[in-house]
């Protein structure tokens, strides 16, 4: 993969003066934006709300799309190359990212959201399977566990971020300086009042245990609120088939505690949380990671803090 992500640079770095999709992609716009690429979703919203109309803005991932396996196409590697600030995630899930950046002719200007805030690992609670790896015989040392990479999933961790990413705006762009730092400010009033709002649905609640009949990208969030959680698999997990006896747990877990609701992730085929409603009756609910949204969504506004609005309104159905 990543030899064929620098054999693309070559073509893509001749093709960038015809490449548009109907957006040019060169620095020095006719318009004077700064040309800002990211990712995902978390980070191409948070620039959104600081920046508004003031920046030429492009999100790599498309609508709908499962963040775990995106590939940068040649085209994406020419986005990335004639931006004038390139903000991905860091981590695994980022390591072609090195790649493009060192084979680039020119720096780019980059921030990694990882490095924003302080990073946990990527835990295996009880009863969670996890993924099966390939090892060498004769390797006896055991695997490191990777670093949690879903750091923007605390609303706390969201401000420092949006701090960051401010900073480097204003620095970027000091004609519109004064506008990014308004915005900042108001965008960060409304990240307390979100947090704010998770510590009350939290104190106020019966339960502090979350259980997801999914994937589990929630550890910065779980940790910031002081939440118990069980789930079938870690946040980065491509295994889909639980065993049978993390079904088991999780299905005891629920019975024994008496959990209403049970969660389940946005694009999830809500398999694994279908089996444990039908055994236990628990409600099912999505808690969304803003990875990404539907072009719907997209089109209709949604943003990092509605869509966390409505994760808080389901945690209290959850927690009570």
């Amino acid at each position: 993969m990543f030899k064929k992500i620098v054999a693309f640079l070559t073509c893509a770095s001749m093709a960038a003066g015809t490449v548009s999709c109907g957006v040019s992609f060169d620095k020095k716009n006719e318009d004077g934006k700064l040309s800002v690429v990211t990712t995902i979703f978390p980070q191409y919203d948070f620039v959104r709300q600081i920046a508004g109309d003031n920046v030429q803005l492009t999100m790599l991932l498309k609508p709908g799309a499962e963040s775990h396996t995106y590939e940068p196409t040649p085209q994406d590697i020419v986005k990335i190359q004639e931006c004038d600030l390139f903000i991905y995630n860091g981590g695994e899930g980022d390591v072609w990212v090195d790649s493009i950046l060192e084979s680039l002719d020119e720096k780019v200007d980059t921030i990694a959201l990882m490095d924003c805030v302080e990073t946990v690992e990527e835990e295996v609670v009880e009863g969670m399977q996890e993924e099966e790896h390939d090892h060498e015989h004769g390797h006896e040392d055991e695997e490191k566990p990777e670093l949690d990479e879903h750091v923007w999933t605390s609303p706390e961790n969201a401000e420092k971020i949006v701090s960051v990413i401010s900073q480097k705006l204003c620095e970027k762009d000091s004609d519109n300086a004064e506008t990014y730092k308004v915005n900042t400010d108001k965008y960060l009033s409304e990240l307390e009042k979100l947090d704010e709002q998770f510590k009350e649905i939290v104190s106020g609640g019966k339960r502090r245990t979350m259980v997801f009949g999914d994937r589990f990208p929630f550890r910065y969030f779980a940790d910031a609120y002081d939440i118990e959680y069980f789930a079938a698999f870690p946040g980065c997990s491509s295994e889909s088939e639980p065993s049978a006896s993390t079904i088991a747990f999780l299905i005891d877990k629920i019975e024994k505690e008496d959990i209403p609701a049970i969660f389940s992730i946005e694009f999830s085929s809500k398999k694994i949380a279908n089996t444990l409603s039908e055994a236990t009756g628990a409600q099912i609910l999505e808690f969304h990671s803003c990875h990404n949204v539907t072009t719907e969504d997209l089109k209709n506004g949604e943003t990092y803090v509605s869509i966390m609005s409505r994760n808080a309104d389901n945690l209290e159905k959850a927690l009570n």
